[in-house]
C-alpha cells in the first residue's frame, strides 16, 4: 500500500507540474492604402501580393474581411530576418527583429519592424501597419 501511495504521489507531481505551453509572436497585419487613404485591395488596384523571407520561403498571407493582409508564422526566432514584399503595385523590403521570452510560457515576441523602399510611408496604427504606397 505504501508503494502504491508513493507511486500515485509521483504521478500527481509530474502531472501537476503543468503542461508545456508556447506563445507565438503576435500576428502582423498590413493595410495598403494610396495617398488618399483609399484601400488598394478594396478598390481593386492591388490584385497580387506575396512575401518571401531571406531564404526565399513563401510566407503564408491571410486576407481579412477589412482587406488587410496578415503575415502568418513570422517572428518565431531570435534575431533579425529580412523579408521581401512584391505586388503588382510596389516592391519593398522589411526586416523583423524578434526575441525569445520566458514569461510563464516559452515563446517569442516581435520587437521591431523596419521598412525600406522607394515610394512608401508606414504608420504603426493600433493593431496593424498602414502602408501608404505612392
Amino acid at each position: 500500500m505504501k508503494h502504491l501511495s508513493i507511486f500515485l504521489l509521483m504521478i500527481f507531481i509530474f502531472i501537476g507540474c503543468g503542461e508545456d505551453c508556447y506563445n507565438p509572436p503576435q500576428p502582423i497585419a498590413f493595410k495598403f492604402v494610396d495617398v488618399n487613404d483609399e484601400n488598394l485591395i478594396t478598390n481593386g488596384t492591388m490584385t497580387f501580393y506575396s512575401v518571401k523571407d531571406e531564404d526565399q520561403n513563401v510566407i503564408q498571407l491571410t486576407r481579412t474581411s477589412e482587406d488587410m493582409v496578415i503575415l502568418e508564422n513570422v517572428g518565431a526566432y531570435n534575431g533579425t530576418k529580412k523579408y521581401n514584399f512584391q505586388s503588382n503595385v510596389r516592391v519593398f523590403d522589411f526586416t523583423i527583429q524578434s526575441s525569445e521570452f520566458n514569461g510563464g510560457c516559452d515563446g517569442y515576441q516581435i520587437n521591431k519592424l523596419t521598412f525600406t523602399g522607394v515610394g512608401i510611408d508606414v504608420t504603426d496604427e493600433k493593431g496593424y501597419y498602414k502602408i501608404i504606397l505612392k
